[in-house]
């Protein structure tokens, strides 16, 4: 019965082979991601071969030293960071993630059927994001100085 249905991978095979065919066709698509990971390795280490191979290796003392932006180096390297820029770098991913999901809440929200349920949820979004601003307006993060 299976053979006349027209059912595809199974027609006309009537031996249960069918398994096999979709089985195969889903490890085929796979299979091209996976092909398509090895060339890309391949690339990355043949760049990095030729790049060995033909560079010029003439070490001296001046080339070995740690510099940065052409000055020498003086004192230690350990430096002080201070810690607001990582209060911006916070604020950075407050704002970032609230323009990521404000797309998407937008086209859902205009979905019959799902607006009050993806209204309710973007306030308490929302909520959170008003509750990390008004953080770093406490920490004293968004005045100038």
């Amino acid at each position: 019965m299976v053979a006349e249905t027209g059912i595809a991978g199974t027609a006309g095979t009537g031996t249960g082979t069918g398994g096999t065919a979709v089985a195969a066709d889903y490890f085929q698509s796979y299979s091209v991601v996976g092909l398509l990971a090895v060339v890309g390795v391949l690339f990355v280490a043949v760049a990095f071969g030729a790049g060995r191979l033909l560079r010029p290796v003439v070490p001296t003392p001046e080339k070995l030293m740690t510099y940065e932006c052409g000055v020498d180096p003086v004192g230690e390297g350990w430096a002080h960071t201070q810690v607001r820029y990582y209060v911006y770098a916070f604020l950075y991913v407050i704002f970032a993630v609230d323009s990521i999901f404000l797309f998407p809440w937008a086209t859902v929200f205009a979905a019959p059927g799902y607006g009050a349920t993806t209204l309710v949820e973007m306030f308490i979004f929302l909520g959170f994001l008003a509750v990390g601003l008004l953080y770093a307006y406490k920490k004293g993060v968004l005045t100038w100085t």
